[in-house]
């Protein structure tokens, strides 16, 4: 629909779905105010006054489309969880949805304003709180100290996978990859720092 007076939330949701379609035909660097204004079927004074600047509009397009789902797993055990919640994330990030945050992020390389409302708003608040609910079952079921539930241990995994997409360019993370994460990477650092049960000793 691109005639009547649409307002309000009518409106926003219109600029957002254009945005989110103008990302995904032309990434970031191809999305113009101008022609979202024309996919939207509004000016772009309407634009402006919602998000001032390109970068904010690309934002607010990718959390538009952006899995509205709160990120869970209790599977019973550490490793199971910190492994489903790493795949339910490869999963989002692999989607279509996950190619218009992949792009962004490139961008924000050479823009800072994007970077920062990267940092802000796409900084994983319901997935972090996941991982925080994570870490408080394993201390629950005794599988880790109280000192456990921390945010650098908490962002860890989530900031090795982020890596794997940055620093390789590639589509999908593979699953041994993630279970490489766990096993040998978050689970260790997490014993190394004293932070889970001690392992019973041997009968030597």
């Amino acid at each position: 629909m691109t005639g009547g007076r649409r307002r309000g939330a009518e409106l926003e949701l219109a600029i957002l779905r254009a945005a989110a379609e103008e990302l995904t035909a032309s990434g970031y660097s191809g999305m113009t105010m101008d022609k979202v204004a024309r996919r939207a079927g509004t000016n772009k004074n309407a634009i402006y006054r919602r998000w001032p600047q390109r970068a904010a509009l690309g934002i607010a397009a990718y959390k538009y489309v952006a899995d509205a789902r709160t990120p869970s797993a209790d599977t019973g055990t550490l490793r199971g969880d910190a492994l489903e919640l790493l795949r339910q994330a490869n999963a989002t990030w692999s989607s279509p949805r996950g190619a218009i945050l992949r792009d962004l992020l490139a961008a924000a390389a050479d823009e800072p304003a994007l970077l920062e409302l990267l940092r802000e708003q796409v900084g994983g608040g319901a997935l972090n709180a996941a991982w925080f609910a994570l870490l408080g079952r394993a201390v629950a079921r005794g599988e880790a100290p109280p000192e456990a539930v921390q945010p650098r241990v908490a962002a860890l995994p989530m900031m090795l996978l982020r890596g794997e997409y940055a620093l390789r360019g590639v589509p999908a993370v593979p699953d041994e990859v993630l279970v490489e994460i766990v096993d040998e990477i978050f689970l260790p650092l997490i014993r190394g720092r004293g932070l889970a049960s001690p392992r019973p000793p041997s009968a030597d």
